[in-house]
């Protein structure tokens, strides 16, 4: 019994709610009848202060009616007013009530076509769900308020439908590259296992190729985990700040892939000044570890590498360029989305396309940006831009790399 009286009361309170449109209209007839309750008391007052014809005669003067009765001057002037005011208020108040009705019933009438697409702004919204994304207000009235409104929310189902496709993308993309590891895996599995003559190397073998496979699927969930991390810290407060130098996170992602860059004999320059941050300091490790790794994976044999740190006027940059693979200039930017890699020579088993993006999630996490050129001659230069730090750490990292003959 409880439950349904609570559900009746709420049912009237949703019917009786005071609407947008209610609420324009009483606004429109309050303001209505208001003026032209003025307007009568005006008139009224002008009545009572004008109607004075006998102001001019002398005292004691008569006046001769229509009816052939005399009658004082000032008597029947003092009747005449009161009269005049009487039926001034009776006529106005009258006319009053009526265009009042009149005004409210055209205000309420104007209110609802005004708002109609409103209705159609929330049946829309209604309607939506991720198989009808395609639906839009698409209004055609006046320029108006509404018609902005209506725009603004076709623009925002844009973005979602957008975001829908990019998220169906990435979630079609990570399964593949999971997929990949694990069939390589279980393919190998079998393969071995049928084979009934298999000696001691060919386990060996086998259970190499389990182990690279399983450590290209445990990077590829790393990274996926630090890309959901600083996405889902993109546009808001960082969970952790602290002081940070970006020249001492890219000292450190240098040194760990030092064995690397010298295997390719690499020409690496640095010119890595103080680049002070605030910030999460394994985010920004990350972020330099992913650019440094990205040029020199995607480098070649005796090619170079440059690295410059530097903050001027209240921005912090980093700058990792590279030699290597010619990448067109239209696809650059499509080098910061879940596993893109930018033409055959960045595809295959060489990482998993997620760099550039946990790179950019960083960047927007911090309130930076990051941006990268192609090369003439093949590689990129990514520049990225943070907000600096109040104060400037005076730690300076350098670090040495034997230069190619």
């Amino acid at each position: 019994m409880t439950v349904y009286l609570g559900a009746k009361r709420r049912a009237l309170g949703l019917s009786m709610r005071p609407t947008l449109r209610l609420r324009l209209t009483l606004l429109n007839g309050i303001l209505l009848i208001g003026a032209g309750a003025v307007l009568v008391l005006l008139a009224w007052l002008l009545v009572s202060e004008s109607l004075h014809p006998v102001d001019d005669l002398r005292a004691g003067s008569t006046v001769t009616l229509s009816d052939g009765s005399t009658r004082e001057a000032l008597a029947w002037q003092t009747d005449m007013v009161a009269q005049a005011s009487r039926e001034l208020l009776v006529n106005g108040f009258s006319a009053l009530v009526a265009i009042g009705i009149i005004g409210i019933a055209g205000a309420y009438a104007v209110a609802g076509r005004a708002l109609r697409p409103l209705h159609s702004v929330t049946q829309t919204a209604q309607r939506l769900g991720e198989e009808t994304l395609d639906q839009r207000i698409r209004y055609s009235g006046a320029d108006d308020e509404v018609a902005e409104l209506a725009r603004t929310f076709d623009a925002m189902l844009d973005r979602l439908a957008a975001a829908f496709e990019s998220q169906k993308r990435f979630v079609a993309n990570a399964s593949h590259e999971l997929r990949t590891p694990l069939a390589v895996m279980r393919t190998e599995i079998d393969v071995t296992l049928s084979d009934d003559e298999a000696d001691v190397a060919e386990y060996r073998r086998m259970a190499k190729v389990v182990r690279n496979a399983s450590e290209r699927a445990n990077g590829l969930v790393d990274a996926l985990l630090v890309l959901a991390r600083s996405e889902a810290q993109s546009g808001r407060r960082l969970v952790r700040k602290v002081p940070a130098d970006l020249a001492t996170s890219v000292y450190n992602a240098l040194s760990a892939v030092k064995a690397e860059a010298e295997r390719l004999k690499l020409d690496v320059s640095t010119d890595l000044q103080p680049a002070p941050v605030v910030g999460d300091p394994s985010l920004l490790d990350r972020l330099a570890g992913n650019l440094i790794e990205n040029a020199i994976r995607y480098n070649h044999l005796l090619g170079r590498l440059w690295l410059r740190t530097e903050s001027v006027n209240g921005q912090t940059r980093l700058v990792v360029g590279n030699t290597g693979y010619e990448v067109e200039p239209a696809d650059v930017p499509g080098l910061f989305e879940p596993f893109q890699r930018g033409g055959w020579e960045r595809t295959g088993s060489r990482g998993s396309g997620l760099g550039l993006s946990i790179v950019r999630a960083v960047c927007d996490a911090h309130g930076g940006t990051v941006s990268a050129v192609a090369q003439e001659g093949g590689g990129l230069e990514v520049t990225v831009t943070l907000p600096a730090a109040d104060t400037t750490p005076v730690v300076t990292a350098s670090v040495s790399v034997p230069r190619r003959p």
